[in-house]
């Protein structure tokens, strides 16, 4: 059995809140906030740095530029961001069910925000994906990868939003610059979806959170 394995047995006989979930909140020692679920998953455990998160079948969020496909229903812990942050966490889930996928997220409603997602796609490929949300969704497809697990890293400065990945999380590579002006009260945090499968457990590991503007968007420092 591998360790990944051995995490989500072991997600299923925690109870809920072992970092300290008290009527839907959940503590974090790298999140200087409180964490509340938008759309509670099927399962989850925390640790001092860690998640594991299940959702449960048809969860997603996505809203179609055709416009025939809209939900946002994928359990997300989030917590109130800063100004300016740079959020970092290891993504890992088995790959079973096309579109299962893990993310961070920024968000302010339904309508307005950012899922940076390590995603099964329509090919069966272990890929990046950032999907945009203004109204419409800008779903952009970019590396595929071969490991279950991969670093992200989400940074925000002012209304500047820049993606990265790393397979090591030290050796960051650029994926998406934008400008985004979010509304008021804007929350960060992490998703787990199955779009199409009956379930997917998403670890969420080594997580980091600092309150500060990047210094150079192409190195990711």
């Amino acid at each position: 059995m591998t360790d990944f394995g051995r995490i989500i047995i072991l997600s299923g006989l925690l109870v809920a809140g072992i970092a300290g979930a008290v009527q839907g909140q959940v503590q974090l020692q790298s999140i200087p906030r409180a964490l509340h679920w938008e759309n509670k998953p099927v399962s989850f455990s925390a640790s001092t740095d860690g998640l594991v998160i299940t959702a449960g079948a048809k969860t997603d969020m996505f809203r179609d530029p055709n416009v025939t496909y809209n939900t946002d229903n994928a359990p997300k812990l989030l917590f109130e961001a800063d100004e300016n942050f740079i959020l970092i966490a290891a993504i890992e889930h088995p790959f079973e069910n096309k579109w299962d996928g893990g993310a961070l997220v920024l968000k302010t409603d339904s309508m307005h925000w950012i899922k940076f997602c390590y995603e099964k796609d329509y090919t069966g490929a272990r890929r990046v994906v950032s999907v945009v949300t203004r109204d419409v969704s800008d779903d952009c497809n970019s590396v595929e990868l071969s490991s279950n697990k991969v670093y992200f890293k989400m940074a925000k400065a002012d209304n500047v939003i820049t993606l990265y990945y790393s397979g090591d999380g030290k050796n960051w590579l650029l994926v998406r610059h934008l400008q985004f002006d979010f509304p008021k009260g804007l929350k960060a945090g992490f998703l787990a979806q199955s779009p199409t499968g009956e379930k997917c457990t998403v670890r969420f590991s080594q997580i980091h959170y600092e309150a500060r503007k990047i210094k150079d968007p192409y190195e990711g420092n």
